[in-house]
């Protein structure tokens, strides 16, 4: 009989391969009291094992194929930055000189306090870079313990599915040079940047099998199906057979998919659609052109405050935005603000005590506009970057006009400056804001007719709107997009936008799921910002689609006072849908 895992599906498709089993050996760190003739050498230790550490990862990077998408590198480049900043680097050899205490035990401490700070944060996809934090620590650790490099992955046969407790980015790199047929960790979820990356080069992935380790055998024959979430142990042949065809299918899907590139992005009865992508690093942007998308809807700007002592000043600010802004070559580039809250940034500024709400306190343009010095080196930056191309600079977690004329005062007051200081940026570039709480899509014609364009943040706003962490495992089947509540504010915001005569986009991950693209047409969204990975067969679902006649049957769905009508009534509009061909 066959055994069944579930988990969490990261990156759809099926594999069909042997088990292969790989796990790290976890030193075992205990405190040694050093005597004080000993500090230096410690230190010296541990300064050996970061470099060591550094050349390991660049070793990685430099095997990796040069058709590979740009996220394997830039990955890897994210955790090369991690070992240089002072929070890791230097960090500990305080704690090693104040504790007299070995270098292991000064990194754990460190490593112990970043992630509860991660742990504490209320942005779902900022808590998950806790694993990056994780994955660097682990490998100096390792390197510590064996003193020489660690073992690497070993070659596994072509198609394994390789079964791991967890897995980083730079083991996924390595992975995918040896061609493997899927991932299967017992931690982690879809919002890591392993979990990303697995997505970003097509391999088939489950997450959050707790017992794969334990219940799956080295070398027996396992179906991964990361659509379903599922991962099948001892099929027979006939069940085996049955998935491998399956598996044809996708893989023929994908190639039909992948043919939309070029075709324009409209409706089958004319309707022309943006179709945005959005991106965390400016290295994102070779996965935008490959994709075909219109540019990027949101560039989202923590990752360049993430893990500092101190934040970026202006010019590192502008450097990264001037480049991403060059390599969109011509298409708009859409600047999210910092959307972080001053817990994640307690290394950087001084707010006192940590929120005991931050997801409710301190945080996105509440921050900013408390914090001029975090701000306007922030506008300053984008706009001056807006004089290489086009640029949208968009404000997250509006609830109120006043932060707005604020915010608009402030932009306006450093345009001013940018003048007197005769330094070049688009005196028309546009301003926009995230819709992401209920008072704002409340107020959302009262916004647009201030602003250029809006752009709804659906993670946050059924977050906020229903009173639910997704997070929270006791709670997150409660978490429902389509909730009236939920739909009619979004219906609220694009009336209220075009009352006001300005654009409305979608950013959040309901834009993203295929299974919504009719019903957001229906409610009247004509702008999309999604993934990379999710371009294509969001934008096959749009140009197999007749968005006039999708605006009853979207309109009778958000009306729906039952969960499992609204779910049936979803299922009838997507019905009949053909499949790529």
């Amino acid at each position: 009989m066959a055994l069944l895992l579930n988990g969490i599906g990261i990156a759809r498709g099926i594999a069909i391969g042997r088990v292969y089993h790989y796990a790290y050996a976890t030193p075992d760190i205990r405190r040694q009291t050093l005597a004080a003739e000993a500090i230096e050498a410690e230190i010296e230790r541990f300064n050996t094992a970061l470099q060591a550490t550094a050349d390991e990862l660049r070793a990685i990077k430099d095997r990796i194929p040069q058709t590979s998408p740009a996220e394997v590198g830039a990955f890897i480049d994210t955790h090369l930055l991690m070992l240089q900043d002072h929070l890791l680097a230097r960090v500990p050899i305080e704690h090693i000189r104040a504790l007299c205490c070995n270098a292991e035990w000064a990194l754990k401490l460190q490593h112990d306090e970043l992630i509860a700070t991660f742990d504490a944060m209320a942005d779902p996809y900022l808590r998950t870079r806790r694993d990056d934090v994780s994955h660097v620590v682990g490998r100096v650790l390792r390197r510590l313990h064996h003193g020489v490099a660690e073992p690497a992955l070993a070659n596994p046969p072509r198609a394994s599915i390789v079964v791991a407790e967890d897995l980083s980015p730079s083991d996924v790199a390595t992975l995918q040079q040896a061609r493997i047929g899927g991932l299967v960790t017992e931690y982690g979820g879809p919002l890591s940047h392993t979990a990303i990356l697995a997505r970003s080069l097509g391999i088939p992935t489950l997450m959050g099998v707790h017992a794969a380790g334990r219940l799956l055998r080295d070398g027996e024959r396992v179906i991964l199906d990361g659509a379903a979430g599922l991962l099948l142990a001892d099929a027979d042949d006939a069940l085996t057979q049955r998935f491998r065809q399956q598996m044809r299918a996708q893989q023929a899907r994908g190639e039909r998919l992948a043919a939309l590139r070029d075709r324009p992005t409209v409706t089958a009865d004319g309707a022309a659609v943006s179709l945005r992508a959005n991106i965390e690093l400016d290295s994102d942007i070779a996965a935008v052109r490959q994709v075909g998308a219109d540019g990027v809807g949101l560039y989202r700007t923590e990752f360049l405050f993430m893990g500092r002592a101190s934040v970026p000043d202006e010019t590192e600010q502008y450097t990264a935005y001037r480049r991403a802004v060059r390599n969109l070559r011509g298409q708009p580039l859409t600047i999210r603000t910092l959307d972080l809250g001053g817990d994640k940034l307690s290394g950087a500024i001084d707010l006192g005590e940590q929120a005991p709400n931050p997801a409710m306190g301190l945080r996105a343009i509440r921050l900013s506009l408390r914090e001029p010095g975090l701000f306007v080196p922030q506008l300053r930056a984008i706009l001056r970057a807006s004089a290489h191309g086009p640029v949208r600079l968009m404000l997250p977690m509006l609830t109120d006009l006043s932060e707005l004329d604020h915010a608009l005062g402030l932009i306006a007051g450093q345009r001013a400056a940018l003048d007197a200081a005769g330094q070049r940026y688009d005196p028309a570039m546009p301003i926009g804001a995230m819709i992401e709480v209920p008072a704002a899509a409340l107020m959302a014609e009262a916004f647009a007719s201030r602003l250029d364009f809006l752009s709804i943040g659906t993670n946050d706003l059924i977050q906020y709107t229903l009173a639910i962490d997704r997070t929270d495992d006791a709670v997150n089947d409660l978490y429902d997009p389509l909730h009236p509540a939920v739909l009619r504010l979004i219906q609220l915001t694009l009336e209220g936008a075009a009352r006001a005569r300005v654009p409305v986009a979608m950013c959040g991950e309901m834009a993203g799921d295929p299974a919504y693209t009719r019903l957001l047409l229906g409610l009247g969204l004509r702008e999309f910002s999604v993934p990379p990975n999710r371009h294509a067969e969001v934008k096959y679902v749009i140009t197999q689609s007749h968005a006039g006649a999708l605006e009853k049957a979207a309109r009778t769905l958000s009306g729906l006072p039952e969960r499992s009508a609204r779910q049936q009534a979803l299922q009838a509009l997507n019905r009949g849908l053909q499949e790529p061909g």
